[in-house]
């Protein structure tokens, strides 16, 4: 009997452990990033630890996630480079979260979090005004969510904006 080629070229539990592995790296690059991004003061090289660990994240989600995901990374992403005073890659990753969102009809949390990105974005550029829109727009559907968990989550990342309400 002749063994089917097309059977031994797909294995498929091979595949799926495979998957699982890359979804693990994944999340532990993201967790490891957001652990980081967490210290009270961080060296030279724990910066870029950062950096890489948060694009290294976002790349593992690009082979094994799906829009939410890519979304989420490309916010983490943004978050690190705000965090680090990085208006360029701060704007093009919170731009890229938003677009992700857009293209991909993503709704709920994410959005208020594309805008919280944005808004932290534009701050860190010194672009106030611009800051000040999509922190309001941020609020705006967070206020709309139904989760709780989901609104505490994107008002606690808003909170942190150094941004006084207009009148």
């Amino acid at each position: 009997m002749t063994e089917d080629p097309f059977a031994a070229a797909l294995d498929v539990d091979g595949l799926a452990a495979a998957h699982a592995a890359e979804q693990a790296q994944a999340v532990a690059l993201f967790n490891h990033a957001w652990s980081l991004l967490d210290l009270p003061r961080r060296t030279t090289a724990e910066d870029f630890d950062l950096i890489h660990a948060a694009h290294a994240s976002r790349w593992h989600w690009g082979r094994v996630g799906g829009p939410q995901e890519w979304a989420i990374g490309e916010w983490q992403c943004a978050r690190v480079y705000a965090d680090l005073i990085r208006a360029e890659g701060a704007l093009a990753h919170a731009r890229r979260c938003l677009e992700l969102c857009e293209e991909h009809a993503l709704d709920g949390f994410i959005v208020a979090s594309a805008h919280e990105a944005l808004a932290r974005a534009h701050l860190v550029a010194g672009e106030l005004d611009d800051a000040r829109t999509h922190r309001d727009r941020a609020a705006a559907l967070a206020l709309a969510l139904d989760d709780l968990e989901d609104r505490a989550v994107v008002e606690g990342d808003l909170a942190t904006l150094p941004l006084e309400h207009r009148p």
